[in-house]
């Protein structure tokens, strides 16, 4: 984890210097944010390209996005390469002012290299092979796959690296873990661990590997985890996860120092993820410019907010994916945002009239500087046949969504006419709020969950929430960034912890900061043990009371947690807390043997506060109101927007967005000017307003 820790702050080092050297020039700070489409001139006839290319530039989109998943047709045979027709497609995006994003392939490669080399196809754990004709089926760990992404990526990059036309750069397409059970995939495990470690003996004590006899006296006797095999060391188990990120992570860094030999300054580079909170690739790849996230909203998985929430989708989704890339990253984008109904999901339901609108406002609303969509035209032939495009099937025709991105990109130059001062309201920067949170806690965690009612996004989204309901700008941080600049920081769930991060914590405590750290935080060292030591001893002294056992309930038996005379539910998680010195509790657990107990306590350290919340409750009420408390007590104004009302700002203007299915009244600020919308939001609406002065 040391190794980790080291990367996210080179990284973090490394952005900082790009955020100043670059941003402004990639995407100029008066524009505000730019809207492009995804387009496929292989799917269509090449008749049809001009006409496309010009109805997309007549819409107001500003770029384009070519290339994807094309190696076919860029290197028919090996060693042959054809640029000619995307040079032509080049050349009509420009005709119409659109510039385009670049993209590298890797997510698909030719049949002529699957069948020579069928190695190069990733190997399950059960020994099975995926085949060509799908997509992210060939391993990145693969020295033969990465030799000739390679020779491919070079001669793309010297085409169209000195090309003007070409704004940027995309790495593959939401590229995600490497799991990989072929030959190279185990040599290269192998030698990254050697790099890790060292000595086998180092890695012997950080896997624990005396339990059960399972000591190695060579880095060539392991072997690539089988995580279905039960009883599996947790430890290999973890570090196995780890490299599958790390394999990810620098196959776009090779990608993208490749690129660099032959591209200008101006050609920006970075690539797309889903967002994956579990991912420790995100952000690690330090030869990135900048990166992008991918969100669908719409697709069956969330239910909203009333009987036809699904519609609109779930309100945190856009707001943490914005909150969780910004921290990483000097700037970030969107490069898919839905357009409309897609084809893959478990229930593939028409959007409500307004939700694109709403999603394209609340991706701007966060800081993006560009939205992407997939796709110009709606496909009408492959794995993607249903989904939704800018344009209908018929290549004419807009679609009620591609309609809503026509509208936002009107919208957006009335902006650009009405530039901001910049001005942001005090209470909005007083109430400004971080959550630290290290995906790799959470891999832990969810392999050793101890109780099947766990569930670390949901724990960490019962403060996130709330956080929003209170109108706070919040960041999702790591803990390589400063501390200081935050008056609030959330530490929710954060099981493994250096002895260096529980110093950083309270020196952050001691000099004004104010902590609140929740139940499974501090339990391990930074190897992912316990301590040598009373359960999550160390943090004792930063907390100000001892963690005297935690309890697991079962579903059918849930207890309760008083607090101010309020009772609130739980089952999950609950470390059972015992006050020392002048701390108070704030909170105690009823109806077991251990009622009476504290279950939330709260400290004074230095200048600042500590408050440990040891129950998970079961809706999330016990955390709104231990913030809710804190927050006033602290004299941090805060509002109270109920579920699905977001409100943002971002270059001095004010956004606010409602998910939820009733009207809400905005109560904007007395010298506010509304620029779009109204102040009465009815489901899906958006109202953006700047200061007059």
């Amino acid at each position: 984890m040391k190794k980790i820790l080291s990367l996210a702050f080179i990284t973090g080092l490394f952005f900082s210097a790009m955020a100043q050297k670059k941003a402004a020039d990639y995407f100029p700070e008066k524009e505000l944010t730019t809207v492009g489409a995804y387009y496929y001139p292989e799917h269509w006839d090449e008749s049809q390209w001009e006409r496309d290319m010009k109805k997309m530039a007549d819409m107001g989109f500003e770029f384009t996005h070519f290339a994807e998943f094309a190696w076919a047709q860029l290197e028919p045979e090996e060693g042959r390469y054809d640029f000619a027709w995307l040079d032509r497609a080049v050349a009509l995006a420009a005709k119409y002012k659109l510039k385009v994003i670049m993209c590298t392939s890797t997510a698909t490669p030719p049949v002529w290299l699957t069948r020579k080399y069928p190695e190069i196809l990733k190997k399950r754990e059960d020994g099975t092979y995926m085949d060509h004709g799908s997509r992210q089926h060939a391993s990145f760990s693969s020295e033969i796959y990465r030799t000739y992404s390679m020779k491919m990526i070079a001669e793309l990059a010297k085409h169209y690296g000195k090309d003007s036309r070409i704004m940027g750069w995309q790495l593959d397409n939401e590229p995600a873990s490497n799991v990989d059970y072929g030959n190279d995939a185990q040599n290269r495990f192998r030698v990254w661990l050697k790099n890790k470690y060292k000595t086998i003996d180092a890695l012997n004590k950080a896997w624990g590997t005396n339990f059960w006899s399972g000591t190695y006296t060579d880095f060539n006797q392991i072997n690539l985890p089988q995580h279905a095999q039960w009883g599996m060391n947790l430890y290999q188990q973890l570090d196995h996860s780890r490299f599958c990120d790390a394999e990810t992570a620098n196959f776009l860094d090779e990608q993208a120092k490749v690129i660099r030999k032959y591209t200008t300054p101006k050609q920006w580079i970075t690539s797309n993820y889903i967002p994956n909170y579990e991912a420790r690739y995100i952000g690690n790849s330090s030869e990135l410019d900048f990166i992008t996230y991918t969100r669908y909203m719409v697709y069956g998985e969330s239910n909203g907010i009333g009987p036809k929430g699904y519609r609109v989708g779930e309100y945190s989704r856009i707001a943490m994916s914005n909150d969780f890339f910004r921290p990483l990253s000097p700037l970030y984008g969107v490069m898919e945002l839905q357009p409309g109904q897609v084809n893959w999901g478990s229930i593939n339901s028409q959007p409500l009239p307004g939700a694109v609108n709403l999603w394209l406002w609340h991706v701007f609303a966060g800081g993006s500087k560009f939205t992407c969509t997939y796709r110009f035209r709606a496909p009408i032939y492959g794995y993607e046949q249903y989904h939704a495009g800018i344009l209908g099937t018929d290549g004419v025709t807009p679609t009620s969504g591609g309609l809503e991105f026509e509208q936002f990109i009107k919208d957006i130059k009335v902006l650009r006419k009405n530039q901001a001062t910049g001005k942001m309201p005090a209470d909005y920067l007083k109430r400004k709020t971080a959550i630290l949170y290290d995906p790799d806690n959470t891999v832990a965690i969810n392999q050793n969950k101890q109780t099947t009612l766990w569930d670390t996004e949901a724990h960490v989204l019962k403060y996130y929430k709330t956080l929003k309901g209170f109108g706070a700008p919040v960041d999702i941080i790591r803990d390589s960034v400063d501390f200081s600049k935050y008056p609030v920081i959330v530490v929710p769930a954060y099981q493994q912890m250096s002895r260096t991060l529980i110093a950083k914590l309270e020196k952050y405590a001691r000099n004004g900061g104010n902590l609140i750290l929740s139940s499974r935080t501090g339990h391990q060292d930074e190897q992912g043990h316990l301590w040598e030591a009373r359960h999550a001893a160390p943090i004792y002294p930063l907390i100000g009371a001892e963690i005297e056992f935690y309890d697991l309930l079962k579903p059918y038996a849930p207890d309760t947690v008083k607090m101010d005379n309020a009772q609130f539910a739980w089952a999950s998680w609950g470390d059972v807390l015992k006050p020392t010195g002048a701390t108070k509790t704030w909170a105690t657990y009823q109806g077991d043997f251990y009622a009476g107990k504290a279950a939330v306590t709260h400290t004074n350290l230095g200048k600042g506060t500590v408050t440990y919340v040891g129950a998970d409750s079961t809706t999330g009420d016990l955390e709104q109101a231990v913030l809710t408390k804190l927050y006033k007590q602290l004299n941090i104004p805060v509002q109270n927007y109920p579920p699905g009302v977001t409100v943002e700002y971002r270059d001095g203007f004010g956004i606010a967005m409602n998910y939820s299915d009733k009207p809400y009244e905005v109560t904007l600020p007395k010298d506010a000017e509304v620029l779009i919308g109204k102040p009465t939001l009815s489901t899906a609406g958006v109202v953006v307003w700047k200061f007059k002065n």
